[in-house]
């Protein structure tokens, strides 16, 4: 049996998208999200600030701004001590600050393995909120930050990351989509669909995209920004578990790839990223000046990556 549907609710679960959306007013609507994990790296301060800054994604992703959050925590007190898990909660509440917000509370329980996130509250106009639905043919598809942080996690974790390789994947995992997502909303893009790259890599969430959309993507390979030692280290066997199931999966409901694009490129499309960047269709004859406007703002590897075209699917051409 179908469940009543309150008129309120501008955006449910009916297109998987980043976060819900309930209209207040003609001029207001709440967004609300939560997201959390275990660490994806050693430095507890560093993994506050990592969660809450994948959290406040999903709030930029649909075109809003965050209010307030309040924190969700699993830990083993009595094995890791309440020193870590005050420095995961400082770097979560600093992350906060930096968006212009408080973390006002939370909840927490003992569990063996830590986890830490945010349920984040923030505000859109209801008339211009960016779903992942609504891309449409002629469009260009714009990425903001480089592909490759899953391959270069599971390099961390086996000891086969650079030091400075270990910095730079912190900074880009820990970086607000603020900038982003405040320059993305701006009327002159006209920004059809909007969502952010996460756990289910590039080609789990245009695929999302192109259903919500009734549309097709086409995805440029070489044009795709990439961590530069990713390519590399996904070569020599650096593959997260989840990144080769969303390739598995992406194969399987039928994206399509063209003959030469090898395995290790597939793996990098598919790769889960951990509060990776947004992905934008837009009008192709604003894309250019969208991309250079990005850029100028401090998102420096954001790049048009493929086009939106007729039909279904989704293709991945060199």
């Amino acid at each position: 049996m179908a469940r009543p549907r309150d008129p309120r609710v501008l955006v449910g679960t009916e297109t998987a998208d980043d976060a819900a959306v309930f209209r207040l007013d003609d001029e207001r609507a709440l967004v609300q999200t939560v997201d959390f994990f275990t660490p994806v790296v050693d430095d507890p301060y560093a993994f506050g600030q990592i969660a809450a800054a994948n959290a406040l994604s999903d709030v930029y992703a649909m075109g809003g701004e965050p209010l307030f959050a309040l924190a969700i925590v699993a830990f083993p007190v009595a094995k890791l001590g309440v020193d870590v898990l005050a420095e995961i909660l400082r770097g979560g509440a600093d992350k906060a600050h930096e968006a212009g917000i408080q973390v006002l509370g939370g909840h927490s329980i003992d569990d063996p393995e830590p986890k830490y996130g945010l349920c984040v509250t923030g505000l859109v106009d209801p008339r211009r909120v960016l779903r992942n639905a609504g891309a449409r043919p002629g469009d260009a598809l714009v990425l903001t930050k480089p592909l490759g942080i899953g391959i270069v996690s599971t390099a961390i974790k086996r000891g086969e990351a650079a030091p400075g390789l270990v910095a730079r994947a912190t900074a880009q995992m820990a970086e607000l989509n603020r900038t982003a997502g405040q320059t993305l909303r701006r009327p002159e893009w006209d920004v059809h669909a909007l969502t952010d790259v996460t756990g289910f890599g590039l080609l789990g969430h245009l695929r999302s995209m192109m259903a919500a959309s009734g549309a097709r993507a086409v995805v440029r390979a070489g044009s795709v920004p990439l961590i530069p030692e990713a390519r590399a280290l996904a070569e020599g066997g650096a593959v997260p578990g989840g990144t080769r199931a969303n390739l598995a999966f992406a194969v399987d409901n039928g994206v399509r790839f063209a003959a030469g694009v090898n395995e290790t490129m597939r793996l990098l499309l598919a790769d889960a990223q951990t509060n990776g960047g947004l992905l934008a269709a837009l009008p192709a004859a604003v894309a250019e000046r969208c991309v250079a406007d990005l850029r100028s703002a401090g998102c420096a590897s954001t790049a048009i990556v493929g086009s939106v075209e007729a039909g279904a699917g989704l293709d991945v051409v060199l």
